[in-house]
């Protein structure tokens, strides 16, 4: 496992880090870590984008839109 050192660490985001480690429970460490590996993990791309290029690659897909010509439903508030 390795070690990181975070030098000039605005005073304000270590109180920040304090604080949110705070309500999750864990170290501002354990924080750190959830944060960096959460950040990591990110896709590198947007899944729908992805799903709306490889469809569109392969002609698209025509969805037909149904008519909504029927009125809302009355809501009772009392």
């Amino acid at each position: 496992m390795s070690s990181l050192t975070i030098r000039q660490l605005n005073e304000h985001t270590h109180a920040r880090l304090r604080g949110r480690a705070a309500k999750h429970g864990r170290s501002v460490e354990a924080e750190v870590r959830a944060i960096l590996d959460a950040a990591v993990d990110l896709p590198d791309e947007n899944i729908l984008l992805a799903l709306h290029t490889a469809i569109s690659e392969v002609g698209g897909v025509e969805l037909q839109v149904p008519v909504r010509d029927d009125l809302p439903r009355p809501v009772d508030l009392s």
